[in-house]
């Protein structure tokens, strides 16, 4: 029921987090999931036909490459198994192949630097110019965002000259024009200049509780992608993760390089 008292559907990842969570009620030793795949691969096979399954991977990388655009599984259902240690199987309906277990890091999985390369196309680029360099106005312009409930994701500020600097920040690329609209109107309140957007990008992530305990991890990734001539136009990381905002036109190649050079090809 919705909080209006409607029949409605649980939407995306619904048919997931219900599986989890009955789980966790009965108290079950396990939640399989059955999808159309065999399993959570180290990259889509479509775009990287070396991709490889996994055996097993931990909650938090199958949380980042869910967040990422893995849609193996919903974030809702990793993060519900997560918090109540439910383990997870991943396994398809059409075969007899064993899945791959999400389950609680071990150090096995850190032996592996990189688990997962995930590529994201619903990505567009905001830029807000000349935003006057005092307090409080980068918090005027996301307040405004949050508010419209867009959500941003990769944010840089960039430091120019005469006290101005430049804001730039993604968002869905089906927001692109309400974001524009609304970063155009705060725009003109704080004093800023003009604001920009593109949509041709792609966002470029590599995933792996390896990166804790393993030097040169970013450094390989910006390399590879220098190697092939593909620049970077914003760059976001976490403990686990790092991604890369990159022109839409190369999002495969960098994909499949990425995947090679940290040698998921032979895993």
């Amino acid at each position: 029921m919705s909080p209006s008292e409607d029949v409605t559907t649980l939407g995306r990842g619904g048919s997931d987090t219900t599986a989890v969570a009955l789980a966790v009620a009965i108290s079950a030793d396990r939640c399989d999931i059955y999808t159309d795949v065999t399993g959570v691969f180290t990259a889509d096979p479509n775009m990287v036909p070396r991709a490889k399954k996994l055996e097993k991977i931990s909650y938090e990388e199958m949380l980042e490459m869910a967040a990422l655009g893995a849609k193996v599984l919903h974030s809702r259902s990793v993060e519900f198994a997560m918090r109540y240690r439910m383990p997870l199987r991943v396994l398809s309906t059409f075969s007899e192949d064993p899945g791959t277990y999400v389950t609680e890091e071990d150090r096995t999985m850190e032996q592996m630097v990189v688990s997962g390369v995930t590529l994201d196309r619903n990505q567009a680029q905001v830029v807000v110019c000349d935003v006057p360099d005092r307090p409080g106005l980068a918090a005027t312009l996301f307040r405004e965002l949050s508010d419209n409930a867009l959500i941003v994701d990769m944010i840089v500020q960039n430091v120019g000259q005469d006290h101005l600097t430049d804001i730039s920040f993604t968002v869905p690329r089906s927001e692109a024009r309400k974001t524009l609209r609304i970063a155009g109107e705060v725009a003109s309140r704080i004093g800023a200049g003009e604001v920009k957007s593109r949509e041709d990008i792609s966002k470029i992530s590599i995933v792996g509780v390896g990166m804790r305990s393993h030097s040169g991890v970013a450094a390989r990734m910006f390399e590879t992608l220098a190697g092939e001539g593909i620049n970077i136009l914003m760059i976001s990381t976490s403990e686990i993760k790092i991604s890369c905002l990159i022109d839409e036109k190369y999002g495969e190649l960098a994909a499949r390089v990425i995947h090679s050079s940290f040698g998921l090809d032979k895993s």
